[in-house]
């Protein structure tokens, strides 16, 4: 695939807080034969301490980890990897430091109605993000623009299911050959 199409595929699973993306990694990942990203994982321990103390990320706070996962996506892009990247992604400037130079991105937006996501974060035990930042997230939220590449995807039901209607989403999008 040499006609201007990228040889690879970069999945970043965007959404807010609880809305799937870290449950949602795996499965696609393992249903893709990709190499897979926890994007929180390359967060600065100062962001992390920011978070865990219940006050939300500046842009500023956000920017050198957003161009640690964009250089992640540019190595598995030399490489001809697929990839999957679970990363927030709220704001389209946020969107664009990862699609920068890097045209295998496409992002899908993991959906999930306001109180399944309160449902999820209060159940959710061990990590950081506490529920008190959801509401700053949903505000920080931009939705997906037409001249982004991605598309929204429900994140209502169980992950394994998520992941089978991204590859389906994708394959329509022509941007899987077979899978």
């Amino acid at each position: 695939m040499n006609d201007g199409q990228p040889t690879s595929t970069t999945v970043v699973l965007m959404g807010v807080s609880g809305s799937g993306k870290s449950s949602v990694l795996p499965s696609l990942a393992a249903r893709l034969g990709a190499v897979a990203l926890e994007g929180d994982s390359l967060h600065p321990a100062a962001n992390v301490a920011k978070m865990a103390s219940g006050r939300p990320l500046t842009d500023e706070d956000r920017e050198p980890w957003l161009r640690s996962i964009a250089a992640w996506i540019g190595q598995r892009e030399r490489a001809g990897e697929t990839a999957v990247v679970a990363c927030s992604a709220l704001r389209w400037r946020y969107r664009d430091i990862l699609r920068d130079g890097h045209p295998s991105v496409v992002f899908v937006h993991l959906a999930v109605p306001g109180p399944e996501l309160e449902r999820r974060l209060a159940a959710r035990s061990g990590h950081y993000m506490p529920a008190s930042l959801l509401p700053s997230q949903l505000a920080t939220l931009e939705p997906l623009g037409p001249d982004e590449p991605g598309f929204e995807v429900s994140s209502s039901g169980p992950a394994e299911a998520v992941a089978d209607e991204v590859i389906s989403q994708l394959t329509l999008d022509r941007r899987l050959s077979k899978h």
